[in-house]
């Protein structure tokens, strides 16, 4: 099947990051800035709730990658990004949201998804298939989750 084939399936539509990994450059990228509305739902919420969701996206993420790396014959085909909206999400757990904070997260997590500092890369070849495809992201998301507390509570001063 091709992406746009399996988009059209409930599990592509998840995988695919509800469409945003059909975008012809950069999907990861574009999965990544989709995922940024999503936090203003997410945020609010109390702890337990956040946990919930977090979880939730997970075990949904894990039937739903498996299922489209499948019909695309790729483990992890480059338009799956629901591995990335998990990574944004937790980036941003630990900060205020505003400009400043989405724009140093997003760049933070795109840089630690793309570079994959150990163990990032390691997760991603010895779990193999959708968990594989999932945890790396999350690991990336927490390496950016601690630049972006620090460079936060650093420049928040300055910010006003």
């Amino acid at each position: 099947m091709t992406p746009r084939q399996v988009v059209g399936t409930p599990h592509g539509f998840i995988a695919l990051g509800f469409g945003s990994g059909l975008a012809p450059i950069a999907p990861g990228t574009a999965g990544s800035l989709l995922a940024l509305p999503f936090m203003f739902l997410i945020k609010p919420l109390p702890w337990f709730g956040v946990v919930i969701v977090l979880a939730a996206a997970f075990l949904l993420g894990l039937w739903a990658c498996q299922r489209a790396g499948d019909d695309l014959g790729v483990t992890d085909h480059g338009s799956i990004v629901w591995d990335e909206f998990i990574g944004m999400w937790i980036t941003l757990l630990l900060v205020p949201l505003n400009w400043f904070t989405l724009v140093v997260g997003f760049f933070a997590f795109r840089f630690f998804d793309i570079v994959k500092p150990w163990p990032v890369r390691k997760l991603e070849r010895s779990l193999g298939g959708a968990l594989g495809v999932i945890v790396d992201d999350m690991a990336a998301g927490v390496y950016a989750l601690v630049a972006t507390t620090l460079i936060w509570r650093f420049a928040a001063p300055w910010l006003g």
